[in-house]
């Protein structure tokens, strides 16, 4: 089995751009666009995981944090040096909650992204 999260954004190009910058994310696979320009799907490969990333779609049930004002849920990313790329995603456009800092066995950080959706940054401690 595998796990994909699937984003919904409001703004799938800016979005794709910011998972980039911040997490070098890279594009993978036909990026599907309809005929309005709103992106339909899209594949992201962070490290060796897949993200999905959508346009909202009101019309099939799909909706941004920014229509409905929150994020329902929370995406952790294990990464090699917390602070780098906190401070990358920072740079990118997101918004601090919670600055690294170190707990039982790992150091984490909480941000929000530019689309609302809610990160833990964490790093295992050896």
């Amino acid at each position: 089995m595998t796990l994909t999260p699937y984003l919904t954004v409001h703004d799938g190009v800016a979005a794709l751009a910011y998972y980039a910058a911040a997490f070098g994310a890279r594009e993978e696979g036909e990026r599907y666009v309809e005929g309005d320009g709103r992106i339909g799907h899209a594949t992201l490969v962070i490290g060796e995981d897949v993200l999905f990333v959508s346009d909202e779609f009101q019309e099939f049930g799909a909706y941004s944090p920014a229509t409905v004002g929150h994020a329902t849920g929370a995406v952790v990313l294990e990464v090699g040096d917390v602070d780098r790329v906190y401070a990358a995603a920072i740079a990118a456009g997101g918004t601090a909650d919670r600055e690294p800092s170190g707990e039982p066995g790992a150091r984490e950080g909480w941000l929000v992204d530019p689309f609302g959706h809610r990160w833990a940054l964490r790093q295992a401690r050896a």
